[in-house]
């Protein structure tokens, strides 16, 4: 045992380095740090998942064990609400040119057809939905900008066909990445990234890489040799374990590979160096795979992250679930409880003195008392189930008020008759927790297509996308190459502050112009301008409703249509015989 050990211990020090086993070290470090974090997703999670009180921490207290899946609707609630304000329509997207050159309308619409194009293909609105998913439920999301160079495949007639090519955005679980939760801020925290491939996926590098051949022939020569060792013997010899695989045995003998993907400053002690803005890949937790600058202008990765609620001097954000569940907690207990008291109202409990012959309880039942014997029932009072009622209905709402889901958003209307803009007013004061959440959100979201458009930049060898002629009304195909989306500016996702800020000036526009103050103002507004702002805010170009004068030169066609069909009669009447045919 302890030969096949040493042995072991032998052969893996040889494939191993000490920067492959200082990242596992730091992975292992952050990510036992925050047990206490992952405790309390998991019990969210198993509210939310729940079917009745018996997988949650609530179980075992009663009879009955339903739950009111009250967490779980707010969750869909929010979840719907965010994806409908991000994208409330087609318009989503924006261009914000950052010089003159790149604020022309061509370049406008090619860059902004090109994003919505390729993200249509990609189905950008599902990666989305999956991240506002761990937005709700964790109060953090990741994500990273990548290229998808496709994949190739012959079918049965022998023609190729190729899949999506282009930028896409990736999520990363946030389970699957660790940091330094102290640092300032995410972008200057230390970071590590765990993804799982299979061993053809480290191949198919390979083809590509000599440095991840050198790798796969690390971990190939590792688990071809690792057969001969018990499990044992991996434990002794090899101090670390590998996250859902089980034993290293087991990881060594499948098909996939851990990646840990370390990015920002590291320490190298064997030189005594401080090396600032690095990217590490290390597989196996312990193989070096390469280590090179942060391929980044400022260095810092393309990995970007969001949180709901920030704490303060800590990067793990709390998420609108986590102060909600000691009240999902109470709403199961209320109503297991009066569930239990109204079953002992129903069935109530029996109590017997004396010698009674053997009854079921039953209506119509004949009970057989002997002497001095007696059946009686122990009495119920129902005031306590009519409290609990309440006071689940009272919980309930305070839960979507807390989760920050205004009751207009939801479809409910407060009491009270009110005006437009008492409506309006109404509806931004309590909508504005979640507006403040949803444009975090869609920050997030542009910083993940400003680097896919940094991916275009590096990778796009020319693609064919839609263009719509807003002059002629017709869409046309143009090809789109890296050098005409070399621009100066940002591309946004503008969706939710596009439609808030839509609805509110034309709600104030709405009421200023109805008032006393319209007639004073109406004499310096612009038709032709109104027209064009209405046209803007309500989307209306497609449609092709706003000319100028359109209206007027309308109304002489039509008179002239009719000066025509009445000379027409008239002509007939005049005409003899006409008339009489």
């Amino acid at each position: 045992m302890a030969g096949k050990v040493a042995e072991l211990q032998v052969m893996f020090g040889e494939l191993s380095d000490s920067t492959g086993r200082g990242v596992a070290f730091l992975w292992d470090k952050w990510d036992n740090q925050r047990e206490g974090w992952k405790a309390e997703k998991i019990e969210i999670h198993s509210y939310v998942t729940a079917t009745d009180t018996g997988t949650t921490t609530n179980q075992g207290q009663w009879k009955n064990s339903t739950t009111m899946p009250k967490l779980c609707q707010i969750r869909d609630n929010l979840h719907s609400n965010y994806l409908g304000a991000i994208f409330p329509n087609d318009n989503w997207l924006r261009w914000d040119s950052y010089d003159q050159a790149s604020a022309s309308k061509e370049v406008k619409q090619m860059i902004t057809a090109y994003i919505r194009h390729k993200m249509e293909q990609c189905d950008l609105r599902n990666d989305v939905s999956t991240l506002l998913i761990d937005y709700i439920d964790y109060g953090n999301c990741y994500g990273e900008s990548e290229w998808d160079f496709g994949r190739r495949r012959m079918d049965i007639q022998g023609r190729e066909h190729t899949s999506y090519v282009g930028p896409r955005i990736r999520r990363i679980s946030p389970l699957d990445i660790v940091f330094n939760p102290t640092a300032p801020t995410f972008e200057e925290a230390p970071k590590i990234v765990r993804y799982i491939k299979s061993v053809g996926e480290i191949k198919a590098l390979a083809a590509k890489d000599p440095v991840w051949q050198t790798a796969y022939d690390k971990t190939m020569s590792m688990r071809s040799n690792i057969g001969n060792y018990t499990v044992a013997d991996t434990k002794k010899a090899i101090g670390f374990a590998v996250d859902g695989f089980g034993n290293l045995k087991e990881y060594y003998g499948g098909e996939y590979v851990e990646i840990l993907r370390f990015l920002g400053d590291y320490y190298d002690k064997e030189t005594m160096e401080l090396k600032e803005s690095q990217e590490i890949i290390v597989i196996d937790r312990s193989i070096m795979v390469s280590q090179r600058d942060i391929p980044s202008p400022e260095g810092v990765g393309n990995i970007v992250s969001a949180g709901w609620r920030k704490r303060q001097d800590n990067l793990y954000h709390m998420g609108p679930l986590d102060n909600l569940v000691g009240m999902q907690y109470r709403i199961d207990h209320l109503q297991n409880a009066q569930a239990d008291a109204t079953d002992l109202i129903v069935h109530p409990i029996v109590v017997i003195q004396g010698d009674v012959e053997p009854f079921a309880w039953a209506p119509e039942e004949v009970i057989q008392i002997i002497g001095e014997g007696a059946v009686s029932t122990m009495s119920s009072d129902l005031s306590g189930v009519a409290t609990a009622k309440q006071e689940i209905a009272f919980l309930e709402a305070r839960m979507e008020e807390y989760a920050g889901a205004p009751k207009e958003a939801m479809g409910f209307r407060t009491p009270g008759e009110k005006t437009l803009g008492e409506v309006t007013k109404l509806e931004n004061a309590a909508g504005r927790i979640f507006h403040e959440k949803t444009v975090t959100f869609e920050i997030f979201l542009e910083k993940l297509l400003q680097g896919c458009l940094s991916e275009a930049i590096l990778h796009e060898g020319g693609t064919d996308i839609p263009l719509l002629d807003e002059e002629l009304g017709f869409v046309d195909f143009a090809k789109i190459s890296k050098n005409e989306l070399v621009h100066n500016g940002a591309i946004r996702p503008v969706g939710a502050r596009h439609f808030g800020q839509a609805k509110e000036v034309m709600t104030n526009l709405s009421v200023a112009l109805n008032g006393p103050l319209g007639q004073i103002i109406t004499p310096h507004i612009s038709g032709k301008a109104l027209a064009t702002m209405i046209e803007d805010i309500f989307e209306l170009g497609r449609f092709d409703l706003m000319r100028p004068n359109v209206a007027a030169v309308e109304e002489s066609e039509l008179n002239d249509v009719r000066n025509v069909g009445a000379e027409s009669n008239l002509t007939n009447v005049m005409t003899p015989g006409l008339s009489e045919e």
